[in-house]
């Protein structure tokens, strides 16, 4: 007996089909609320509280009405410009500011990062007030650079790509400027396509953070045309007087951008976030 479970393969330990049990258990309790949100967007109003999981009448009469309505279009379009505006700027400033404190020995450098990565303990909520009288001094209010500017730049990846430019030799930087090239063709040319997996890392998580954004955008935004996804979704469950079938369709229309991210490019992430685990 002793000679058997010795010859036992590692994988039939218990120990490891419990963890992959839990793991498979926590994996459904997550996708389920998903869907759900999916099987009610394809019921009608009498099905909405039914809880099969597969629609006995399945329609998408639910996704004609809310693509019909031009304000969900404007509303998609507005949260798609942001985003993709704030995470250019992310991924340009926060790379630039992150390869100046790696590579360049300045005085005060790390007074520098250290109060750039103070910012990382302040709450966001605590940083609303500021953000909103800032806003209205410079007559910000109402406008979609004043959804954007909290955002354009951020500790976070700062902190990422300097970690990144840190482990780029110096002898490529050496060799380029030996070349001819001023710092800032260093910059581009040389030391932004070696980090590749952050830059990704850093426009996914930038991208996904900002298009499901709702406390900011509410705040700043009175206007309905300037509305973000996540905000004017939350006025058409209003609207719409409990409508679940149509607050469900636009919640799977709304998601759909997010889950297509991730699936195509999860590998990216996961590639960034283990490589600065290690390079931290």
């Amino acid at each position: 007996m002793a000679a058997l479970s010795l010859a036992m393969p590692s994988r039939f330990q218990p120990g490891r089909i419990a963890i992959w049990l839990l793991l498979l258990a926590g994996g459904v309790l997550m996708i389920t609320p998903l869907l759900f949100m999916f099987s009610t967007s394809l019921k009608d109003a009498s099905e909405v509280y039914d809880l099969r999981l597969v629609p006995a009448h399945p329609t998408l009469d639910n996704y004609v009405t809310v693509l019909s309505d031009g304000r969900f279009l404007r509303w998609f379009g507005n949260s798609l410009g942001i985003a993709t505006a704030v995470t250019l700027s992310n991924v340009f400033f926060d790379s630039l500011v992150g390869y100046t404190l790696a590579k360049f020995q300045f005085r005060g450098r790390y007074i520098v990062f250290l109060a750039i990565l103070s910012t990382l303990m302040i709450p966001t909520e605590m940083l609303v007030i500021p953000w909103y009288v800032m806003a209205r001094n410079f007559g910000w209010l109402d406008t979609y650079w004043g959804i954007m500017f909290p955002g354009m730049m951020t500790a976070f990846g700062t902190f990422l790509m300097k970690q990144f430019f840190e482990t780029v030799p110096d002898d490529f930087l050496e060799a380029a400027r030996v070349d001819g090239l001023n710092e800032f063709s260093i910059f581009w040319r040389i030391a932004m396509p070696l980090v590749t997996p952050a830059l990704s890392a850093l426009a996914i998580f930038t991208f996904l953070s900002n298009w499901t954004a709702f406390i900011w955008p509410l705040i700043v935004t009175t206007s309905k045309e300037l509305y973000t996804l996540p905000v004017g979704l939350s006025s058409f469950a209003v609207e719409s007087q409990i409508q679940w079938e149509l607050i469900m369709t636009g919640a799977a229309l709304a998601t759909l951008p997010t889950l297509t991210v991730f699936l195509v490019l999860q590998r990216y992430i996961v590639r960034g976030v283990v490589m600065a685990g290690l390079k931290g």
